[in-house]
């Protein structure tokens, strides 16, 4: 009987040790929480000049002469921010976090070994992109937390561009407390040559991101799907509304459909990212219904916050108050990105 009840008293402990739980005292219940974030890393490259591969400028000899010294102060950088996003509710780093704009695995292998990662066991979900510049998207994942059964990447392809390429769009799929999630990560073309321009590039990266979820609703119409990526456009842009059809509201929300958990702060004049004293929110989540559905049983959404805290922003000059880069105008900065992290807090009721 004694080791009965030890057995017991051990399963607890390791579920609290995954999970964090606080109290809404009004109610006096308690709460599984984990966060789920995406943070642009602004040009994670190594050092080296990969063939086939446009990243000659972060190399030593390029013209922003990438070394040894500066690429690990960017790992000790990305490493202070991701480690704290979400921490003040979860007390953790994120359960899982996407990120854009890093050039291979092995960058992300020395971010995750970084001393503020590493006790947290994060492992990696990446695949090489056709991109011209050689970056990827990837998925960070906490291996306590979600565990991850299914990957595929889905490479972008436009008629008649043939010489069209960019980074292909990641979806993973996995269980968190048991619980079915799928996650698709995105960094959509830019708006490089003009935005007008560019537009039908992003309408065609949000029409393969909706395929993807569509794809998936039709297995499981109850499917949990979180959209995460630097999408180049704000929220009320096309792409996101005519194409993504990602709804302004919990209201306008119905099964089947996708809610821009961005758009009450993009409302509120909240970015991510600033351009010539004008704050966009290009770094988005969305959520598919039962994420948002009061009805629904599990995991749903608490929180959506941007991680701005005041160490990410200039201190001083014309541009105070905006993210402090790694460079800027071709100097140096040793900031930490051109984007601020997004984030959501997802809750689940201790019964």
């Amino acid at each position: 009987m004694k080791k009965k009840i030890i057995l017991q008293i051990s399963v607890c402990l390791v579920f609290f040790s995954i999970f964090s739980t606080f109290t809404v005292k009004s109610q006096q219940k308690q709460f599984k929480v984990v966060t789920v974030a995406f943070y642009n890393l602004e040009n994670l490259f190594d050092t080296l000049d990969t063939p086939d591969k446009d990243d000659f400028e972060y190399t030593p000899e390029g013209p922003n002469k990438w070394d040894s010294k500066k690429y690990n102060t960017k790992l000790e950088r990305m490493s202070e921010v991701i480690a704290q996003i979400g921490a003040d509710i979860t007390k953790t780093a994120p359960a899982v976090i996407g990120v854009s704009e890093i050039e291979n695995r092995k960058v992300l292998e020395d971010l995750i070994n970084m001393p503020l990662l590493k006790p947290y066991n994060f492992d990696i979900v990446h695949y090489e992109s056709p991109d011209k510049r050689g970056v990827d998207v990837a998925l960070l994942y906490q291996k306590s937390i979600l565990k991850v059964e299914n990957t595929r990447s889905a490479t972008l392809k436009m008629k008649d561009l043939d010489d069209f390429f960019t980074r292909d769009q990641l979806v993973v799929s996995g269980t968190i407390d048991n619980e079915k999630f799928h996650f698709i990560v995105n960094h959509w073309p830019s708006r490089s040559g003009g935005e007008k321009v560019s537009i039908p590039k992003r309408n065609a990266a949000a029409d393969l991101t909706r395929s993807l979820a569509d794809s998936i609703m039709l297995t499981d119409p109850n499917a949990k799907i979180i959209i995460m990526g630097d999408l180049n456009d704000d929220p009320s842009n096309e792409s996101l509304l005519k194409h993504l059809k990602a709804k302004k509201t919990v209201g306008d929300t119905k099964p089947g459909d996708l809610y821009n958990a961005m758009y009450d702060l993009y409302l509120n004049g909240i970015g991510t990212l600033a351009y010539r004293d004008a704050w966009n929110i290009f770094d988005q989540l969305i959520l598919s219904y039962p994420l948002i559905n009061k009805d629904e049983t599990g995991f749903k959404l608490y929180k959506t916050k941007v991680f701005d805290k005041e160490f990410l922003k200039n201190e001083s000059g014309m541009y105070k108050g905006y993210p402090k880069r790694t460079h800027a105008g071709g100097v140096y900065q040793a900031g930490y990105s051109d984007h601020f992290p997004v984030y959501i807090i997802l809750t689940k009721e201790l019964k």
